[in-house]
Parts: C-alpha cells; structure tokens; sequence
C-alpha cells in the first residue's frame, strides 16, 4: 500500500505556478570553502535540468580575486550553452555580470540573460563592490543600458533588504529608493534579498506594500531569502500571498553570502518545492530527481545537506509530485537519479 505525500490543500488567492530561480550552482557554490570541480559544476547544472528547473542561474563573471571558486566560470558557461540537453526548451541559463568588462566576457559566450547585483545598504556596497550605492547604479546603467539594445534580459539582485549585520534594521523607504532605480535603468525584475535572514512575515508584506505605493508591482518582484531564523518559507508564502510569482532557491540550500559572516544558506529548493505541492501550485520540478542531484552535491561536498526536505526524502522513492512509501533498503533517494 502507498500513499502521496504532500497531501494537496490549495489556498485560494495563491497562483495556479510558481516560477523558481534556481541559484543553487551560482549562490551556491560561491560561497563554498573550497573549489568544486569544474566538470562537477557543469554535471551539476545538467542534473538540475532533468530535475525540470526551467531557469538556473549558472555562473558570475566576476574577477576571480573577488570569488575564487567561480574562476572557471568562462569555461563552465561555454559547456552549459553546448550542451543540448541543458539548452533545450526554453530553459533560461542567466549569468551574473559586475561590470562590462563582465558583461562583455557573458556576451562574447553567448549569454542572453544576465544579472547584475547591488545593495540596499552603503557598509555591504562597499565590502561587496568597493563602491558606494550611488557608485554601484552608475557602475550598472551602461551595462543594463547595453543589455537592453542587444536584447538581452536583466535582472536586478538588491541585497540587505530587510537587515544588514553593521547597519542593523534597513528603512523601508531606502531599500525602495534603490531597489526602484534599478527597475527604472532597465532591470525586467528586482530580486530582493534577505541576505541574513532577518525578515518576519509582516516585514515582508510591508516592503512589498512599500514597493507597490512606488509603482513598482509584485510581478516586477522575485523574493530571495535566507534561512538562518528559519523563516524563509514562512516569508515565501506571505510574498506568494501578495502577488509575487517568482521565488529564488538553491538546490539543497547550499550557499550564503561571502561578504556578510551572517548569512547562512539560500533557502532549500527542495524544501521550497515541497510546499508548494502541497499546496497545489504547478512547479515543473521532479522532486525525486532534485533530491538525488543534492543527495549527489552533498556527497561531493562532503558534508550532509542542510534542506529538511532532502533529510526526510533521502532513502525514499520520491515521484515528481510528491512522496510515494517504500521500502527504504531496496530504493534510495540516489538510486532515482538513474530513473529520471
């Protein structure tokens, strides 16, 4: 006898979809001690594609003084971008660019989608970019400016939007200023970042109202948010419940921030995906087979994986939908990634 788990309940007022931005192999990895192999991050973005991620943020094109353990990352678009398998549909492969110099590197690869990444805050625009804020919008407008006359799709990342660990709680009205500058210059979406995981529920829907008021709607807006109160899935749900359709996750909840000792990891995309099954929302995702490719992550990486969903999965057959019972010494999470 089986049965699906999670039982489907839907909310009313929730989207029949959810878009999710998988940051897993970008956010991830950045923030990883050491580096993984190259052919290990590209298997890495070839697994999240049979797992039916439809947008995965591959790589940065930053210097690699900056970020060692994406100095491959050249060499790691160019195969994601031949390799068929990963292409195919309309899966979107974006790129994060600093600069132009930056962008120029994407582009001369192919790359038809990229992001760029400020700060809500001028103590982490200076640990991050060694700029000011006013800096950084300057150092972006060429860039989105000539993203925009090739056609090609920019987002924007604003970090530090609900607290900063040296500035403390960040005004509502200063994350708009900035946040509403970089959708002005040209950014189709504005990912905004918990980066500490600091943010509550209420806080969430009151930058969201904030943002609104300022003309800038929930379908302009993704939420990115950490884990570290264990929040993220609580402040997920009250962005999905005023209107925001597009969530960024990363692949076993690997990743944090560099600059900012506070940060622990991205929420889960497994975890993510869990919920939002169960509350009936259309993903596109293979649960079993992201489970099996962070299974498989977490073993490279040596260390169990922090996702509760992954915890709970690992040694049961999963589907794409959900959870189906067996025995657990005849069928293992990882044994799935062959079925998918």
């Amino acid at each position: 006898m089986t049965r699906r788990l999670p039982d489907v309940r839907r909310e009313p007022g929730l989207p029949e979809r959810v878009f999710i931005h998988e940051v897993g192999a970008r956010d991830g990895l950045q923030n990883e001690s050491g580096v993984v192999p190259t052919e290990a991050k590209i298997e890495f973005v070839r697994r999240l594609a049979r797992a039916g991620l439809g947008t995965i943020e591959v790589t940065s094109f930053v210097p690699p003084k900056w970020v060692p353990q994406l100095a491959d990352a050249a060499e790691v678009f160019a195969a994601v971008r031949a390799d068929a398998e990963i292409t195919a549909g309309d899966r979107r492969l974006p790129v994060l660019v600093p600069n132009e110099r930056g962008f120029d590197r994407a582009v001369e690869l192919g790359a038809d989608r990229i992001a760029v990444f400020g700060s809500a805050t001028e103590t982490f625009a200076r640990r991050n970019l060694n700029r000011t804020v006013a800096e950084s919008l300057a150092m972006f407008a060429p860039v989105v400016e000539r993203a925009g006359a090739a056609g090609i799709d920019t987002r924007g990342y604003l970090s530090m939007c609900w607290g900063d660990p040296w500035e403390g709680p960040v005004p509502l009205d200063q994350v708009v200023r900035v946040g509403k500058a970089l959708v002005d210059m040209g950014c189709s979406q504005l990912s905004l970042g918990d980066t500490i995981g600091v943010a509550t529920p209420g806080h969430v829907t009151a930058l969201l109202t904030a943002f609104a008021e300022a003309g800038v709607p929930a379908s302009r807006i993704a939420v990115h948010f950490h884990d570290s109160y264990g929040q993220a899935l609580a402040n997920t749900l009250a962005a999905l419940r005023f209107g925001v359709r597009t969530v960024d996750a990363s692949a076993g909840g690997l990743g944090g921030c560099p600059y900012a000792e506070s940060a622990t990891g991205n929420l889960a995309t497994e975890d993510l995906v869990w919920m939002l099954h169960g509350l009936g929302i259309e993903t596109g995702v293979d649960l079993g087979a992201l489970v099996a490719t962070s299974a498989w992550m977490a073993d490279l990486l040596g260390r169990p994986s922090p996702s509760r969903a992954v915890q709970a999965l690992l040694g049961k057959r999963v589907d794409a939908h959900g959870l189906v019972l067996a025995d657990p010494t005849t069928t293992t999470a990882a044994g799935t990634a062959a079925d998918a």
